[in-house]
C-alpha cells in the first residue's frame, strides 16, 4: 500500500481537493495522512477523505522526519520559509526540502514563484499527472 501524506495549511482547500480527486481514483489502495499546518485544515483534510491527520509545527515536522510516507502532495509554497500567508514556518520548510522521498509539489502562482512552462497548467490537470505516477506504484507493489 503506498503512503501519501498531504500538506496544506490555511483551511487546506487545496488538501481536500486533492485528497478527494485521490480517494475517487485509487480508493482504498492507498493511505493518506493529512498534514496540516493547523487544526482546521487537519480537520478538513481529514473530512475529505484522509485515513489521518497531523497537526500544528511540532507534529508535522515529527511525522515529516518519520518517514512514514512513500510520497508528500502540496503546493510549492511548502518549501517556503513564510509561505502559505505565513503558515509555513523555517522548521517545517526545512523538513519537506530534506524529506528523502518523491515530493509532489504544485506550482501554484503565489508567493511571486512563476515557473516556466506552467501557465497554462490547470491544477485539475497537475493532480491527475500526481495521480497517474502514483498508480504506478501502487502496480509495482
Amino acid at each position: 500500500m503506498v503512503r501519501i501524506a498531504v500538506i496544506d495549511a490555511q483551511g487546506a482547500g487545496l488538501g481536500q481537493s486533492i485528497i478527494k480527486k485521490i480517494r475517487k481514483e485509487l480508493g482504498e489502495s492507498v493511505h493518506i495522512t493529512a498534514l496540516g499546518t493547523n487544526s482546521a485544515a487537519a480537520s478538513n483534510m481529514l473530512k475529505a477523505g484522509a485515513d489521518t491527520s497531523v497537526s500544528g509545527e511540532k507534529s508535522v515536522c515529527t511525522f515529516i522526519g518519520s518517514g512514514e510516507m512513500d510520497c508528500l502532495i502540496g503546493p510549492i509554497g511548502v518549501i517556503c520559509n513564510g509561505g502559505i500567508n505565513g503558515e509555513i514556518t523555517s522548521r517545517i520548510s526545512k523538513a519537506v526540502f530534506g524529506l528523502e522521498r518523491t515530493k509532489y509539489l504544485l506550482p501554484l502562482q503565489k508567493h511571486n514563484i512563476y515557473i516556466p512552462g506552467t501557465r497554462e497548467l490547470q491544477i485539475k490537470d497537475i493532480i491527475d499527472e500526481i495521480i497517474n505516477d502514483i498508480r504506478k506504484q501502487t502496480v509495482q507493489e
